[in-house]
Order: structure tokens, then C-alpha cells, then sequence
């Protein structure tokens, strides 16, 4: 009955270890919410500039929050941002890029 000895990580759905990862929970949000807001102004041409550099960040800040993650929970979340924030970067940058239309027009 090793089992009931155990803590249950109760609450905290796929957090393996029970205990509280503030930077790391951070961080998943922001790359979510960068990725999301990329991914969603993508489907419009006009902001570009929006998608590309929201983009760039949520894939930035991913990268660093999956060297630094901790539980699954946390995986899970970066890689969702990560993705939404790779399709929004690539996509804005095949509508007209970081600088389009700003510099060298």
C-alpha cells in the first residue's frame, strides 16, 4: 500500500511533483497567450506586423520555458503555444514580415 502514502497531486492536472513552479507557470501562459493572439491575427492580412512579432515572442519565450519546465502540465501547455506561435510567425512573415510596409517600402 505504497499508494496511500503518497500525496495526491489533487487539483493539478498532469503536475507530477505537488509542488508550486510560479516562473514556469508563467511562462506557459504567456507563450499560450502569445500564441493564441498570433495564431488568431493571422487570418488577417493587414496585421502583420501584430502576427509576426507576437510570433517571434511566443516562440521565443517557449523555447525558454521548455529549458526550464518542470511537469508535464507545463510541456503540454508550451508546446500548444508554440505551435500557434510558429503557424501565426510563419504566416505573418508570408504576409508581409516583421518590418513590411515600415521599412524599405
Amino acid at each position: 500500500m505504497a499508494q496511500a502514502v503518497r500525496p495526491s497531486p489533487a487539483g493539478s492536472l498532469l503536475a507530477t511533483d505537488g509542488r508550486p513552479h510560479p516562473l514556469q507557470d508563467a511562462l506557459t501562459a504567456v507563450t499560450l497567450v502569445l500564441g493564441v493572439t498570433s495564431f488568431i491575427t493571422s487570418f488577417f492580412h493587414g496585421l502583420h506586423l501584430l502576427t509576426s512579432w507576437t510570433g517571434l515572442l511566443g516562440l521565443l519565450v517557449g523555447v525558454y520555458g521548455q529549458w526550464v519546465s518542470v511537469t508535464t502540465r507545463q510541456r503540454f501547455g508550451l508546446i500548444l503555444g508554440l505551435g500557434a506561435s510558429g503557424v501565426g510567425f510563419l504566416i505573418g512573415m508570408a504576409h508581409g514580415g516583421l518590418f513590411g510596409g515600415v521599412i524599405g517600402s
